[in-house]
């Protein structure tokens, strides 16, 4: 096969996941037509976040660069584009601003 058809048939891109305390970026090659869902899958995050599991990151929300992802198991992905997998907020951010106006940081 030739470099081109390689090209031709397989992607670059990068999926990433963070916690408060270290994130990973993991590049891939994948096939053209790869979902973003199915990047994660590939990208197998759950040995690297083994607390997290891998029905977490099997149902987690996606997005490409901050743009959230409404149908993640059908964005095709190309050549370039960032998978993040999105975590819950430990704090939701009403309760923290609502916190800091009384004075309790």
């Amino acid at each position: 096969m030739a470099a081109s058809d390689i090209e031709q048939t397989h992607i670059n891109v990068e999926v990433a996941f963070a916690e408060p305390h270290r994130q990973h970026v993991i590049a891939l090659t994948v096939p053209s037509g790869t979902s973003a869902r199915e990047a994660v899958s590939m990208a197998d995050l759950s040995t690297l976040f083994p607390e997290r599991g891998t029905d977490f990151f099997s149902h987690a929300p996606l997005g490409i660069y901050g743009q959230a992802l409404r149908e993640p198991a059908r964005h095709t992905l190309v050549e370039g584009d960032r998978v993040e997998v999105y975590r819950p907020l430990e704090v939701d951010p009403k309760q923290a601003r609502l916190a800091r106006a009384r004075g309790g940081d």
